[in-house]
């Protein structure tokens, strides 16, 4: 028999009570119910496990001892369909050896009988905070590899579509892999899409920027310590190649490792083992290295401040990222993108943009990269208001790009010679300053005298 309580879809969770005492199960509902919960009650296993094969439950109450099925069992049935599925044992105190076994079998916690309401909603209440905690787990890793993933990221120019197949090829390679490129072109996704598509996929992805860590305390995050090896390490401490073995340790901005630890991450690298600092004995590690710069390396070496053999046994295969002004065919993708990832966000719906501030995005040099555009469209969508974003959404030196852009595309579309696009040009600039020659002259960048003969060349002295 079951006991289902109203208002389901609003509930704080859903369990179910399995106790061949009628009285038991009446009253666990009425408690249950009061706090919030739904409830389904039955008074016999292999009833429990058919609504538990047909339904989706938060939690399983049940006695540890009934007729037909004993509570043991009915937890072994139930983590064969469901080996996550949260099971909370009621015993008499006389079976409490019997309630152990089971929470080493996969029960979440068990309660004697007789308890106290009190104690009762307590465990209930955890049994819930655990599976919420659960749930956000699985949500967080799907969009940690969603994000991972290489086909999400961006781009179709030829450009990053040789970066795409280099990624595929290299991604289950061993070696060490150096990705090259400005600020913002998105070297860390690259390397997190390197790890993803790799065997090492279950393993640790740890990354570090060399350049904000400080130079004292740079050796002994990568390498770790022991006890004793200084003055405050009152206990041993992993370093991050440790931390990353099995998996990828991401070395950002490797250019800002000073020359004298430059030696001993040479050293870990070709003999695949690390001392920590104050330790007597090395210790062998499975990591392997990706390592990023936005400066040439190739200048540093020349220059004395980068070790020239550390240089070639990162840089043993070299992933080289396009700054976003060389890809500008790339932009009304993640132009779209982030629209869509930014909207969520805004009460109004964002659909798109408008062709002319695209046209200003198109021009624009991205000194900042994919990061500056993506700050660009973050700010269009909070403050603009229309459904799309205008010309006027996008920061005044943005908007310039776009005016100019569209005065040299009516120029082109009218076969515009230079001489009547500098007459053009010189007549917005009077009508702009309501005929102040000195200002237009200032605008123009010329002198005075050189625009009058202009007005009088173009006859526009009127």
């Amino acid at each position: 028999m079951t006991a289902d309580s109203s208002k389901r879809s609003n509930s704080r969770g859903r369990i179910l009570v399995v106790d061949d005492d009628r009285e038991m199960c009446r009253f666990l509902a009425e408690i249950l119910g009061e706090e919030g919960y739904a409830v389904d009650t039955v008074q016999d296993g292999a009833l429990a496990l058919d609504l538990f094969t047909q339904n989706h439950f938060d939690l399983v109450i049940t006695d540890l001892k009934m007729p037909r099925m004993a509570g043991t069992e009915l937890l072994r049935r139930l983590k064969e369909i469901d080996p996550e599925c949260l099971v909370l044992l009621l015993t008499a105190f006389g079976t409490i050896e019997s309630a152990v076994d089971a929470m080493r079998a996969g029960a979440f916690h068990y309660i004697t009988k007789p308890f106290r309401t009190d104690e009762l909603l307590i465990q209930v209440e955890r049994a819930m905070e655990r599976r919420t905690l659960r749930e956000e787990l699985k949500r967080l890793r799907t969009e940690v590899q969603a994000r991972d993933r290489l086909q999400n990221i961006i781009g179709r120019s030829a450009a990053m579509q040789k970066v795409f197949e280099t990624v595929a090829q290299v991604s289950d390679f061993f070696a060490n892999v150096l990705i090259t490129g400005e600020s913002g072109t998105g070297k860390e996704l690259i390397a997190r899409a390197l790890h993803f598509n790799s065997s090492r996929a279950t393993g640790p992805f740890v990354a570090v920027n060399c350049a904000a860590i400080p130079e004292t305390l740079l050796e002994s995050e990568l390498f770790g310590y022991v006890r004793g090896a200084f003055t405050d390490a009152k206990k041993d401490r992993r370093g991050l190649f440790q931390e990353a073995s099995g998996g990828i340790l991401f070395l950002d901005e490797i250019s800002e490792v000073p020359l004298n630890l430059q030696a001993k991450l040479l050293r870990v690298l070709e003999d695949k083992e690390i001392r920590p600092l104050g330790a007597n004995q090395a210790e062998k590690v499975d990591t392997r290295v990706l390592s990023a710069s936005n400066r040439i390396l190739d200048d540093m070496v020349r220059q004395g401040s980068f070790r020239q053999d550390l240089y070639y046994r990162l840089n043993v295969i070299r992933i080289e990222l396009p700054p976003l002004r060389e890809r500008s065919e790339d932009i009304p993708l993640l132009v779209d993108h982030f629209i869509r990832k930014f909207s969520d966000g805004v009460k109004r719906a964002v659909t798109g943009i408008q062709e002319e501030a695209l046209t200003a995005l198109k021009n624009h040099s991205w000194q900042g990269n994919i990061r500056e555009l993506e700050h660009t469209i973050e700010r269009a969508v909070l403050l603009g208001r229309g459904p799309t974003i205008s010309i006027d959404d996008l920061p005044p030196q943005l908007a310039a790009c776009g005016e100019s852009a569209a005065v040299l595309g009516t120029a082109l579309a009218k076969q515009l010679t230079l001489r009547d696009l500098e007459r053009e040009y010189i007549g917005k600039v009077l009508q702009t300053t309501q005929g102040n020659k000195t200002e237009a002259a200032r605008i123009l960048g010329v002198d005075r005298t050189t625009l009058y003969r202009k007005l009088e060349e173009y006859r526009l002295k009127d």
